[in-house]
């Protein structure tokens, strides 16, 4: 059973800056730059019947407009007991329509809704062991985020394997997003 989740790429000239944050932060497993991406809906383990539906419905959505995407922050989830080290991305009307649009093609689908709220970013690293401490330290010393702009062209349904987080994804189907 594959597991399943669709989401927009970071193009090669984003990915290289954002590598250029990595290292120096103790508990961290940076994430290769050719993972980054910015998930749009995590479906989870699937069967054959269940992924080929999730393909079909996601290709009405095909060809729908483009849009600008921003990174402007640095951040970490995970308050006191820190867990992943990411960039966020600036509120987008565009991207929300997006996100929407594919819970709600998905849960015709069957799948059950996100229990998560969308909260759109770039996960940069996994933290095991780090502290707030820890993390506030390498944040005060950080050089300032510069934010980084592009426009998505498609959005894909990735597969990953069942690991320790960070890739290899696969893009098993793609869908353009209209200029």
């Amino acid at each position: 059973m594959p597991r399943l989740f669709t989401g927009l790429e970071i193009p090669p000239d984003v990915g290289f800056a954002l590598s250029l944050k990595r290292g120096g932060l103790t508990g961290a497993r940076w994430i290769d730059p050719e993972n980054y991406h910015i998930t749009l809906r995590f479906i989870g383990d699937v069967d054959g019947n269940t992924a080929d539906e999730v393909v079909d419905s996601l290709e009405r959505l095909s060809n729908s407009l483009q849009f600008s995407l921003r990174l402007t922050h640095l951040g970490t989830f995970g308050g006191d007991k820190p867990r992943a080290r990411y960039a966020g991305v600036e509120p987008s009307e565009a991207l929300n329509r997006l996100q929407a649009a594919q819970e709600r093609m998905l849960q015709r689908v069957g799948l059950p809704p996100e229990g998560r709220k969308f909260v759109p970013h770039v996960s940069l690293a996994r933290l095991r062991g780090t502290s707030a401490e820890d993390v506030a330290r390498f944040m005060a010393e950080a050089a300032r985020f510069e934010p980084l702009s592009f426009v998505p062209v498609r959005f894909v349904l990735f597969s990953s394997r069942d690991s320790v987080g960070g890739g290899p994804y696969l893009v098993e189907q793609s869908y353009p997003l209209a200029a």
